[in-house]
């Protein structure tokens, strides 16, 4: 039997490239050779796209070769430079393991898509709509799902401070990780948080502090046939849950520990897994991601925010949680592949 040809895009231009180089080599690592043919395609900072040998250390030099995806959806594949000349390679399926903008916000999934290549993961719709926070917020609530109260200041605005009550959180809208986010717990603190979130996007939201237990949920799947895995719990000794902010996050965080599973009762389990899987339904997901929430001491679950390309690396939620269920991350890879080539139109 032929293996598939699976090309692996990491990297990219957002503040997340170091992050998704390391979840590229956490991929790599538990990739099955025996059904996979590789191709790694790294993108740098710039936007420089490389075909490399893997997502090591030093990916942009050694013996990578400029690559492009071609637009012509008869070739389905890589237009590789050689010594002035264009090689081609076709690809069966891409795994797209990058990390907020322009890689988990619609745009690399509108580029493969007009490539004529399947890919993993969520589609174009899904990945914008999760990318923007106070989007995500008005689909889920208008599905019945609790989530915080919010507003957006957009380019220019400023917030009415009438309207707050303290603390709040301040955010990019369509920023991945903890990037830009802080916390104004008085008046005074609101515009330079406002202005931390803008260095990453110029939509800011701005939502209310939710009293409760942080916890999320990892969902494989499609909307018949969805997969929950174990439930997390975030434990802060102080301040708020800054992920990937840390020098050295596969040391620990220095503010915060995770729990799989988490603390918490069955029903309780139940319950934020039925959750995730209704925000998972209501916003188009397909493929895989992870559900962020809160649990309230009341019961309440509420919607914190979805990320549609969580990360993989070795310290990273989402493989834990599946993990945790009984699913470790070459099957995860196995089934958003076959998830990705059953196809549904797309």
């Amino acid at each position: 039997m032929d293996k598939l040809k699976l090309g692996i895009i990491f990297g990219g231009c957002s503040e997340e490239h170091p992050i998704s180089v390391k979840s590229a080599r956490e991929v790599a690592r538990h990739l099955d050779v025996t059904k996979y043919e590789p191709f790694f395609i790294g993108i740098t900072t710039s936007g420089a796209w490389k075909l490399c040998d893997g997502p090591d250390a030093d990916w942009e030099n050694g013996s990578s070769r400029p690559v492009v995806l071609s637009p012509d959806r008869s070739v389905r594949g890589l237009l590789v430079l050689e010594q002035g000349r264009y090689e081609t390679i076709s690809l069966d399926l891409v795994l797209p393991v990058l990390h907020g903008k322009l890689g988990e916000d619609g745009a690399m999934q509108g580029l493969l898509e007009l490539a004529g290549i399947p890919y993993a993961g969520c589609d174009i719709q899904s990945s914008a709509l999760c990318m923007d926070k106070s989007l995500t917020y008005m689909v889920a609530s208008a599905a019945g799902i609790a989530t915080p109260k919010f507003w957006t200041v957009t380019a220019g605005e400023q917030p009415d401070l009438d309207q707050l009550t303290y603390p709040v959180f301040v955010k990019p809208a369509r920023s991945g990780s903890s990037f830009g986010v802080s916390k104004a717990s008085h008046r005074d603190e609101l515009a330079s948080a406002v202005e931390a979130a803008r260095r990453y996007d110029a939509k800011v939201l701005i939502e209310e502090a939710v009293v409760g237990s942080e916890i999320g949920c990892a969902i494989l799947g499609d909307e018949r046939d969805l997969l929950a895995g174990e439930v997390d719990q975030i434990a802060l000794s102080h301040g708020f849950f800054r992920i990937h902010q840390e020098d050295a996050p596969e040391r620990g965080s220095d503010n915060s520990s995770v729990t799989v599973p988490a603390d918490i009762s069955a029903a309780a389990r139940s319950l934020v897994q039925e959750t995730a899987k209704a925000v998972y339904r209501a916003l188009g997901c397909r493929g895989l991601s992870r559900v962020d929430m809160f649990l309230k001491e009341d019961g309440q679950v509420v919607l914190n925010e979805v990320n549609t390309l969580p990360g993989m690396t070795s310290y990273s939620r989402y493989p834990r949680m599946m993990a945790a269920a009984g699913l470790p991350l070459s099957d995860v890879i196995d089934r958003m592949v076959a998830l990705a080539l059953t196809g549904d139109g797309r």
